[in-house]
C-alpha cells in the first residue's frame, strides 16, 4: 500500500501534508467501496426479501438482521430483554447489540410505515404484509448505521499506531469485509475495540477501558484485551494503567448493564444461559468432530473449551513475559482472540471480523493476511453450500467431508498468521513494525518507549 501511495498523496510527510488525499481519507474512501461490495452481495437476498429457503444460502446472501426484525419482537417496538409476556423468545446477544437493533427498528419505523400489530398472533405478525415490507428497509437502516462503526474503526485504525496510517488499507480492503460485513452486529463491536486501541494509544487508560467494557456490553470478546494489557503492564511495571483500564470497563459494563438485569433477569441472562446451554455449532472444530459420527455434551464442551482456552492465555503470558522484547499489545490481543475462536464451540462466518482489525496491526503484510483471508473464504462459500444442501454426504457416507476440510482449511490458514505474529514476537527484527530496529510499540500509550529502545540487530 506504501508503494502505491504516491499517486494519491505519498506516504506522511512525503509531500508536506499538500494533497487532499491523506492516508485517512484514502482508508475511509476504501471502507466505503468495500461496503458497496457488500451491499451488492447480499442484494439477491433483498430482492426476495429474504424469503426462507435455499436461495439465501445458494446466493450466499443470508443476514440474520432481517429475521430477528420479527423474530424478536422488534416490529412491534417491544424492547429487548424486557419481559414480554413470553410472547418473543429473548434475544440471545448481549445488550448494546440489542439497543443498538432496537434503535434501528425505531428509526426504520420513523420513516417508512409502521405496523399495526394489535391483537394479531406471532404468526400473523411475521406474515404481516407491513412487516415483510419492511424487511430490507429494517436491513438498510442498519447498513447504514453499520457502515458509520465500519468508517468508525477505519479512521481509528488509521491512527492508532502512530506513523503508520497505511496499516488500516489492511482493514478498509479486506476481501473478508464486504462478504461477512452485514451478517450480524459484529461492525458494532469492532468500531469500539478499534477506538479502545486508539484510546490506549493516546495513553488514555481510563477512556481505552470504558471503550473496552461497552465492547464487552455488545460482545464477550474485548474482554480479552484486558488480559493483554495486565501482562504488558507487569512487565514494564506500569500497573497504574491497567488499574484504570479495568476501573473504566468495569464502570461502563455495569452501567449498560445493571438496568435490564434489575429490569428482568431473565431476559438479560439470556445470553449467558443460551451460549452455557447450546452445543457444538456450526464452524467449530466441535461441530467438526460430532460431524464424524462422535457425540459431546455440551458441559463437556464448556469445560474443555474453557481448559485449553485458558491454556492457550497462559501459554500467551508467559511467552509475553520471556520475549526478547516485550512485545505490542495488538499482537498480544490478537494471539488471544485467536485462541478462543480456535476452541470455542461457534465459529460463525462473520467472527473474521473480530480478528480482521487486531491481524491489520499485529502483522501488517498483505501477504500473511490473503493467506488467512483465503482460508476465510474457502469457508465462507463452504457453509452457505453446507447448510442449502450441496455439500450433503454421498449415498452411504455420514461425514459432510467437504464441509469438514473447508473447517480444517479455515484453522490451518489461521495458524498461518498466528505462527507468523509468534514468530514477530519472539524474533522482534521479523515484525514490520519493528523493522526498523528501534521503533517499540506505536500502539502501547504508556508502554511505548520508542526513544529509550536500542537499536536491534539479528543475532
Amino acid at each position: 500500500m506504501r508503494a502505491l501511495s504516491p499517486g494519491v498523496g505519498g506516504p506522511r510527510g512525503a509531500h508536506g501534508g499538500g494533497s487532499w488525499w491523506t492516508p485517512v481519507r484514502v482508508v475511509l474512501v476504501l471502507v466505503t467501496v468495500s461496503f458497496a461490495l457488500g451491499l451488492v452481495q447480499k442484494a439477491p437476498c433483498a430482492a426476495q426479501e429474504w424469503q426462507d429457503g435455499t436461495a439465501r444460502y445458494t446466493q450466499m446472501c443470508y443476514s440474520d438482521i432481517p429475521y430477528l426484525y420479527s423474530g424478536r419482537g422488534f416490529a412491534e417496538g417491544q424492547a429487548p430483554y424486557l419481559d414480554n409476556g413470553d410472547r418473543y423468545e429473548y434475544l440471545e446477544y448481549p445488550v448494546l447489540t440489542g439497543v443498538f437493533a432496537f434503535w434501528a427498528a425505531e428509526l426504520t419505523h420513523a420513516v417508512f410505515e409502521e405496523p399495526s400489530t394489535a391483537g394479531l398472533t406471532v404468526e400473523e405478525v411475521q406474515s404481516d404484509p407491513v412487516v415483510r415490507d419492511n424487511l430490507v428497509p429494517f436491513t438498510v437502516v442498519n447498513a447504514l448505521l453499520l457502515f458509520g462503526c465500519a468508517l468508525v474503526a477505519a479512521w481509528a485504525l488509521a491512527r492508532a499506531h502512530r506513523g503508520r496510517p497505511w496499516d488500516a488499507a489492511l482493514f478498509a480492503a479486506a476481501p473478508v469485509l464486504p462478504l461477512t460485513a452485514l451478517i450480524n452486529w459484529d461492525l458494532l463491536v469492532v468500531a469500539m475495540l478499534a477506538t479502545a486501541l486508539l484510546a490506549w494509544s493516546r495513553s488514555r487508560p481510563v477512556l481505552a477501558g470504558v471503550l473496552i467494557g461497552l465492547g464487552t456490553a455488545a460482545k464477550l470478546y474485548p474482554l480479552f484485551v484486558l488480559g493483554p494489557i495486565l501482562v504488558l503492564c507487569l512487565r514494564a511495571r506500569r500497573m497504574r494503567a491497567f488499574w484504570l483500564a479495568l476501573l473504566g470497563a468495569a464502570a461502563s459494563w455495569l452501567v449498560t448493564n445493571l438496568p435490564f438485569a434489575v429490569a428482568n433477569y431473565e431476559g438479560w441472562a439470556t445470553f449467558w444461559s443460551f451460549n452455557s446451554e447450546r452445543g457444538a455449532d456450526l464452524g467449530s472444530l466441535w461441530y467438526a468432530w460430532t460431524l464424524g459420527g462422535h457425540e459431546v455434551s455440551a458441559h463437556a464442551i464448556n469445560v474443555g473449551s474453557w481448559v485449553f482456552f485458558s491454556g492457550a492465555c497462559v501459554a500467551i503470558a508467559v511467552l509475553a513475559l520471556a520475549a526478547p522484547r516485550r512485545p505490542r499489545l495488538a499482537q498480544l490481543v490478537f494471539l488471544v482472540v485467536a485462541a478462543f475462536l480456535l476452541v470455542n464451540k461457534v465459529y460463525s462466518p462473520q467472527y473474521v471480523l473480530w480478528l480482521l482489525p487486531l491481524a491489520a496491526l499485529a502483522r501488517p503484510r498483505w501477504r500473511d493476511l490473503l493467506i488467512w483471508q483465503a482460508g476465510e473464504v474457502v469457508y465462507f462459500g463452504a457453509i452457505w453450500l453446507q447448510l442449502s444442501g450441496d455439500l450433503a454426504p454421498a449415498a452411504g457416507e455420514a461425514t459432510p467431508l467437504p464441509y469438514v476440510l473447508a473447517i480444517v482449511v479455515r484453522v490451518l490458514a489461521q495458524l498461518w498468521l498466528v505462527a507468523m505474529v509468534l514468530r514477530d514476537v519472539w524474533q522482534p527484527w521479523h515484525d514490520p513494525v519493528r523493522a526498523d530496529g528501534v521503533t517499540d510499540d506505536p500502539g502501547g500509550g504508556v508502554l511505548d518507549e520508542s526513544s529509550l529502545a536500542a537499536p536491534e540487530h539479528r543475532p
